[in-house]
């Protein structure tokens, strides 16, 4: 690992100064669970990275019943995880946060930090995609919102400019008779997913269409993907079991995933298929048990 210079400001407002003056030379830091591996593999060689683990504004989760959910960016896995506002309105993330890790890196690692990292193969993302969250960022020129979707730009690659840090994601209220879900396929839990899935279904009670639907696939591509495909299948019509298989083959239909040492591209496109079915699957019931 190179040398590299070292700041911790101690307020939002301090950081996004200090990275203006760096001009891109500066790298911001959170838990470091991810960053740190790639600077000691010289992946990354920053001439200075800028603290902002201590800047404890970012570290809140807020519900309002119009506004939906607001997390800040340096909220910890385990402090989601256990929140007991996110059990009770959004507990697929309550869900996911258990299977991300070891406890030890849920403990120090942050929401922020990971969806800044742009690992595809990254558990929250794609559960963020299904729930049609955004992101609030802030830079010298002032505060923006992106849809979290067009967040990714390439692999480990993000949409943020020079002097730009994540502040909150923003999850909208869930329609009412909504279910949501997330799993992936790993050899332990808390691995990292070889394939993952994450679906958000909404069923009309009237007569049982469904209404609304997101689905979003982990480790299949150099970004996080949305299968619009999967969900196509879906809209509009009483879901079955047939339906739910179709979706899964309109989801691996439109893939090319890399392969690697946990699979092959053949297999991940099997497992993306079967894993937006049974995650869909769940959504589903999950919707239905409200009606």
């Amino acid at each position: 690992m190179k040398n590299f210079g070292y700041a911790a400001p101690k307020n939002v407002g301090e950081a996004v100064g200090l990275l203006a003056e760096l001009g891109g030379r500066g790298k911001v830091i959170a838990g470091g669970q991810s960053m740190l591996i790639i600077m000691k593999q010289n992946m990354l060689a920053p001439e200075f990275l800028v603290d902002i683990k201590g800047i404890s504004e970012l570290d809140y989760i807020k519900y309002d019943e119009k506004k939906g959910l607001s997390i800040g960016a340096l909220t910890t896995h385990r402090t989601i995880e256990k929140s007991p506002i996110i059990k009770k309105t959004y507990p697929v993330l309550s869900e996911m946060e258990d299977n991300l890790a070891v406890v030890q890196t849920r403990n120090w690692g942050t929401i922020g930090g990971n969806l800044c990292h742009g690992d595809p193969a990254g558990d929250p993302t794609i559960v963020f995609i299904a729930l049609d969250a955004k992101l609030k960022i802030r830079g010298p020129a002032g505060e923006r919102e992106i849809d979290i979707e067009d967040f990714y730009k390439d692999y480990l690659e993000v949409d943020l400019n020079p002097g730009e840090i994540l502040v909150e994601i923003q999850v909208p209220p869930a329609s009412p008779h909504t279910g949501a879900a997330h799993s992936k396929l790993m050899v332990m839990k808390g691995d990292m997913g070889i394939v993952g899935a994450a679906a958000s279904v909404t069923v009309n009670p009237a007569d049982g269409t469904c209404s609304g639907a997101r689905i979003a696939l982990s480790n299949v591509a150099s970004t996080p993907w949305r299968s619009r495909a999967a969900e196509n299948v879906l809209l509009g019509k009483v879901i079955t079991g047939e339906l739910l298989a179709e979706a899964g083959r309109a989801a691996s239909a439109e893939l090319e995933p890399p392969a690697d040492v946990h699979g092959s591209s053949e297999y991940r496109k099997e497992m993306a298929g079967l894993f937006v079915r049974r995650t869909a699957e769940i959504a589903l019931k999950r919707a239905q048990a409200q009606s």
